[in-house]
């Protein structure tokens, strides 16, 4: 793996690195990870036997899940996305379907319309700027995710399934004691069971 790293200095700077890699990779490759990531999120999504699924909005040249909405959507899966309520907080989830009507969050990342229901996910579909093979991301440095997941965890268990080009892993992210690890990560590749990394 070209982003695989040795001994990163900071999360700042593993961060910076991967994003640059991923803002090279072509568009070629970025449609076929999208074609490729609405079959395997769909089959990921019916062996958890999830009922409510959420997924993200893609920002800049993040992996898109779009397709993947619209064919969780087509195989009557509620879909959901985040709703951003302030730093420190965990994430809301509004059910939202393709075609329905959406305003600009707070992180200016659109958001389903404050008419929509709010849901709780059993599955999540999770952006990221870096990953390892053990679970372990990191994100865009708000920690909404890991906050989220660890509510959603206190009471029943919720796999979180990351999305990301394979140049974005990295041999070790450092991890906190707060940090979420995902269960599994799809790149354009690979699916990555991250509980085998544990064995």
């Amino acid at each position: 793996m070209s982003g695989l790293e040795t001994a990163p200095l900071s999360k700042a700077e593993l961060r910076r690195e991967a994003l640059a890699r991923r803002a090279a990779i072509p568009a070629d490759v970025r449609q076929a990870f999208a074609e490729r990531l609405a079959i395997e999120g769909v089959a990921i999504a019916r062996r958890a036997m999830a009922r409510t699924v959420s997924l993200f909005w893609p920002i800049g040249d993040e992996a898109d899940p779009r397709l993947l909405l619209q064919a969780l959507s087509y195989h009557e899966f509620v879909t959901a996305l985040p709703v951003t309520v302030g730093r420190g907080h965990p994430l809301v989830f509004r059910r939202w379907a393709w075609g329905q009507p959406m305003v600009e969050g707070q992180m200016r990342i659109p958001e389903p319309s404050p008419r929509l229901p709010d849901v709780q996910p059993d599955l999540l579909f999770v952006p990221l700027a870096v990953f390892d093979r053990r679970g372990f991301r990191i994100g865009y440095g708000a920690g909404h995710y890991d906050l989220t997941l660890e509510r959603l965890r206190a009471s029943r268990s919720v796999p979180a399934i990351g999305i990301a080009y394979d140049c974005q892993e990295v041999a070790r992210v450092p991890e906190e004691a707060h940090d979420q690890p995902l269960d599994l990560i799809i790149t354009e590749r690979d699916v990555i069971d991250c509980s085998l990394a544990w064995t």
